[in-house]
């Protein structure tokens, strides 16, 4: 019986603190690691990538974040990314739904390509303390110009960091 109050007080106690970050004016940055082997696209196979982020709070709950990544798919052609996007936050359950929109340029081995992308992404942001989280997410990048090949579904996890 105290062992489950002791539970439900230290899960309240988390809501709070992480509520206290989803408030307007907080700012945001996290590094990540996209795809961990698990992104798959038809026209590059499995891909690794490198994303930074960066976010404001305009409301509760809701984030604008500006991003920066570099993928390196397995047939060596790599992508420099940048774009922008909102998230929104879902206090109750620690969920996130977020969506973006990216442009990509790569130049490698004599092939030059430039994709645009819309992104959605659904997350959870688990607080390691008051600042720290870590913070996985499944998303599906959509090209705009070669849908079928280019597009891709994978694993995204990060740190992030609340300020």
């Amino acid at each position: 019986m105290i062992k489950k109050m002791f539970l439900s007080l230290m899960m309240a106690l988390m809501c709070l603190t992480a509520s206290a970050q989803f408030e307007a004016g907080k700012k945001y940055v996290n590094a990540s690691m996209t795809s961990l082997g698990l992104g798959y696209n038809k026209n590059n196979g499995f891909m690794f990538g490198l994303n930074a982020t960066g976010g404001y709070f305009i409301a509760r709950d809701w984030m604008l974040l500006g991003r920066f990544g570099y993928n390196h798919p397995a047939n060596q052609i790599n992508e420099l990314e940048i774009g922008v996007g909102g998230r929104y936050y879902i206090e109750q359950n620690g969920l996130s739904l977020g969506l973006a929109l990216s442009y990509g340029h790569n130049s490698d081995h004599g092939i030059k390509g430039n994709h645009g992308y819309l992104t959605p992404e659904v997350g959870y942001t688990f607080f390691l303390n008051q600042y720290v989280t870590i913070e996985p997410a499944v998303y599906y990048k959509m090209c705009f110009d070669d849908f079928a090949n280019c597009s891709t579904v994978g694993l995204r996890i990060g740190v992030g960091f609340y300020f």
